[in-house]
């Protein structure tokens, strides 16, 4: 098994908490700066900009996961990640079809710009991404196998947008076997009150919506291969 350096949940300038410096081509770079193996994209409600982050991050040579950071009917932000685009854009189109529509207001929440593969703007999407969905909680393992792909509870300690702050308990009929923290220094104290947590996989990603923010090559998946679908496999394997 390889050790591989990972962040897989990163924020474009698509998210309207997005720096606007936080383009597909700036994140791979700053990606190959701190030599991370594998980043995902997971913009708010969306995968619109993972197109052209797909063929930067190939042209660059480093891996990259199509994703969303899914903002469910109770507010709880979830992971979802994919194997291939076609499966992401799926997904993607869908869940738009679920988001409360409502006018993005770019002085009080921020430009949600669309960018092609030169790293230019080339659009900008009109209804605010971070409202949540219609999509409940309990829906969303099933809705991201239909399209391939797994889903992971974000910063599950965070104390707001996150399964144990919104719901206050895991459900127990959850089948989700990966979950996401901001502070490992904390996940002694919630296995300990949440004994779901002992059968998940963790990990820390840094929900980063600056540059400067993306994480530090110091955590690591065991995965076959830099393939997305061994990593993607690896992250639901004890």
């Amino acid at each position: 098994m390889l050790p591989i350096t990972y962040d897989l949940h990163i924020h474009s300038c698509l998210s309207p908490c997005g720096d606007s410096d936080m383009t597909p081509g700036n994140i791979v770079g700053m990606a190959l700066i701190k030599q991370l193996d594998v980043i995902a994209l997971t913009d708010h409600n969306s995968c619109k900009n993972c197109p052209a982050f797909l063929k930067i991050a190939k042209d660059y040579g480093i891996t990259a996961i199509p994703g969303m950071e899914l903002c469910t009917a109770e507010e709880v932000h979830v992971v979802c990640l994919f194997p291939e685009l076609e499966d992401a854009m799926g997904f993607d189109e869908y869940v738009y079809s679920q988001l409360v529509p409502f006018p993005n207001e770019e002085v009080i929440f921020g430009k949600q710009e669309i960018i092609d593969e030169s790293d230019e703007v080339t659009g900008k999407e009109p209804n605010l991404l971070i409202n949540a969905t219609n999509i409940s909680f309990d829906q969303v393992y099933e809705l991201t196998k239909k399209y391939n792909g797994i889903m992971i509870p974000a910063h599950i300690d965070k104390s707001s947008n996150s399964l144990l702050s919104n719901l206050g308990f895991i459900p127990p009929d959850s089948k989700f076997s990966c979950v996401e923290f901001k502070d490992l220094t904390k996940l002694h104290e919630l296995k300990k009150t949440n004994p779901y947590l002992e059968k998940c996989k963790i990990i820390s990603s840094s929900d980063a919506h600056y540059l400067e923010h993306i994480n530090e090559p110091v955590n690591y998946l065991y995965a076959k291969s830099k393939d997305v679908k061994d990593i993607l496999e690896a992250l639901q394997c004890l």
